[in-house]
């Protein structure tokens, strides 16, 4: 199958096309190479799916045509590309035009086909609210700019599904880490901070915050095996993540071990909209996707410290 697959060059979705190229899908990608981090670790995942045969465009879903990439013969597409997590330096026009806007550009284009594709939005527990311990038929509380626009994003791709113009679901993913994580990230500036005798930033009240922290393979995993069970998928919501909770707090003694080094703490003020806890319940997941996460917080993390002195 030809597939699309949004913000190729970041850090889930460069993992997606590759796990789609190895299933033996042609892959679609495409990225706008977003200055919201270092560019040059987006080429540096896009030269990772060069050598897979996969080439990610410069497009912007915002401002280009998009009739070159969402054509006939699309089959699935897996949307990635967004604004990224809670920052001080994104505004709201941010958010709502890369999550919501560029959504919709990309329905539109969709609306224009007679064949139409299977469209995977990928969400996220922020959605949720604060405590994101939910299952997928509860009300979400989103807390931040982001968690309140992918909602929106979300409810508009459903919403197309339910007025029968296409066929979608959408994914929330739960605290996903390993290979190739966002630079703003816990685990990559942890690792960064330990190996390169810098300060990490901690933020108040962070040591307690628990999280379904998940290795990107287990949550691809998920992603992946929507392929095949479309029917199933239809309309519906799944929470995607481990079960298992780790406090901030050992995460960072979990680093630490590996790198047998101690690291030292920056300490600062809370983040507004930051959860403080994300419980990923996946009996849904589980049931319809079979869903089944293996990987332990160690185990990923030993991976995610390997890719980063190979790289960095």
């Amino acid at each position: 199958m030809k597939i699309l697959v949004t913000g190729a060059a970041g850090f889930i979705g460069s993992h997606t096309a590759e796990r789609l190229a190895d299933l033996g899908h042609e892959v679609v990608a495409i990225d706008n190479f977003s200055d919201y981090y270092e560019v040059s670790l987006k080429k540096l995942n896009a030269e990772a799916l060069a050598k897979k045969g996969i080439a990610v465009q410069k497009i912007d879903l915002r401002t280009d045509d998009l009739s070159s990439v969402i054509t006939e013969d699309i089959s699935h597409i897996f949307h990635f590309a967004a604004q990224p997590g809670i920052s001080i330096s994104s505004t709201f026009e941010d958010y709502f035009s890369n999550n919501f806007f560029g959504t919709q550009r990309i329905l539109d284009t969709i609306e224009t086909l007679l064949s139409k594709p299977f469209f995977v939005n990928i969400a996220t527990s922020s959605i949720y609210g604060l405590n994101a311990t939910f299952t997928e038929d509860q009300a979400p509380l989103p807390a931040s700019w982001y968690g309140v626009t992918k909602l929106a994003a979300e409810q508009l791709v459903l919403a197309y599904s339910r007025r029968a113009l296409l066929q979608s679901c959408s994914l929330r993913l739960y605290s996903v880490y390993g290979p190739r994580e966002r630079p703003d990230k816990l685990y990559t500036r942890l690792i960064d901070c330990g190996l390169n005798d810098k300060s990490f930033p901690l933020y108040e009240g962070s040591l307690e915050h628990l999280r379904s922290f998940t290795y990107v393979q287990d949550i691809v995993d998920g992603i992946v095996s929507v392929i095949g069970k479309e029917a199933v998928c239809n309309a519906e919501i799944f929470n995607l993540g481990t079960e298992e909770e780790n406090t901030t707090a050992t995460g960072i003694a979990t680093v630490e071990e590996i790198l047998q080094k101690k690291i030292t703490m920056e300490h600062k003020p809370a983040r507004p909209g930051d959860q403080a806890r994300t419980c990923a319940n996946i009996d849904k997941a589980r049931k319809l996707l079979h869903y089944n996460p293996k990987t332990s917080l160690k185990e990923g993390l030993e991976e995610q410290v390997k890719w980063f002195r190979q790289n960095f």
